[in-house]
């Protein structure tokens, strides 16, 4: 699989905020290469700053950028730097529909990208679950050139990865690998997404169309993915009370990390977005505002 570029934006408006003076929030809809319409959502950093710093959000499944766990998670990092948010593929007013995991590099290829498009030199992509994943799989297959490439195999090819690679990785909640039934909300997941009925309460109750195709092939697992993110610096979050996926995923991932991966462990915490608390999301910030230097 090849991708020619990132995407680009189609429309753009600014929003005034009364927070930031005279600049201003920008609400965008960007285009994937493979013709996917994305609602983006830029914020500059803060008031008074001239950061060369932004953040990309990544929400989990069945989220969207509009979503108040997600404001939350950009209202504390836009202390720090600059934050896109953006829904992916069949969430929120994003178009297309979701592969779950598969083809959301690309939606997060493209928000990359948009951020670098406002002059910052350095961005961390912070994921969460299936976001989580896909920062992963994102930093793997779309390599800087100081990384040592410009491709990895199954990635783009040469000349593809130009704006869209990431200065440093997030991954909270992730799974390490793919088909997971082993906990009992993985396994109603798994229902919402392979069973009719499933997609049909998906679409309609928590407002997310889903793909109804498997995947073919089986994309890179996020375990797979870790070791290729090298030297790009990668910090792992988990709670120890997540109810989807338990501690051996983050433990897989560090491991594959070796010296250039972080993991914390964080007691009490259950899962992604909602049960990160404000302290873990500044120091979060932090580790980032430490990885550029």
């Amino acid at each position: 699989m090849s991708w020619p570029s990132a995407g680009h934006v189609t429309c753009s408006t600014n929003v005034p905020d009364s927070e930031t003076g005279a600049r201003t929030r920008r609400r965008t809809v960007l285009r994937t290469p493979d013709g996917v319409a994305i609602d983006a959502r830029y914020e500059p950093g803060p008031r008074g700053s001239d950061t060369d710093r932004a953040f990309v959000v990544a929400h989990g499944f069945t989220g969207d950028l509009g979503r108040p766990h997600v404001r939350r998670v950009a209202r504390i990092l836009s202390g720090y730097g600059a934050v896109v948010t953006f829904s992916f593929r069949g969430h929120g007013a994003s178009g297309g529909r979701s592969t779950v995991g598969d083809r959301e590099v690309l939606d997060l290829a493209a928000a990359v990208a948009w951020a670098r498009s406002f002059g910052h030199g350095h961005v961390t992509t912070v994921g969460f679950s299936m976001g989580g994943s896909v920062v992963l799989r994102h930093a793997a297959l779309f390599p800087h050139e100081r990384a040592g490439g410009t491709g990895r195999p199954g990635g783009p090819r040469d000349g593809a990865a130009e704006n869209t690679w990431t200065d440093a990785v997030v991954s909270v909640s992730a799974p390490a690998r793919w088909y997971y039934r082993g906990t009992a909300p993985m396994r109603r997941l798994h229902w919402l997404v392979l069973r009719p009925e499933g997609r049909l309460l998906s679409r309609y109750g928590l407002r997310t169309r889903i793909h109804h195709r498997d995947w073919d092939p089986v994309p890179l697992s996020p375990v797979e993915a870790v070791p290729r993110i090298a030297p790009t610096p990668l910090l792992i979050v988990h709670g120890d009370r997540d109810a989807y996926f338990p501690l051996d995923h983050p433990r897989m991932l560090a491991e594959a990390a070796g010296d250039h991966g972080e993991l914390w462990l964080e007691p009490g915490m259950g899962h992604a977005e909602n049960a990160a608390g404000d302290d873990l999301l500044h120091r979060i910030a932090r580790w980032a505002s430490a990885a550029a230097g």
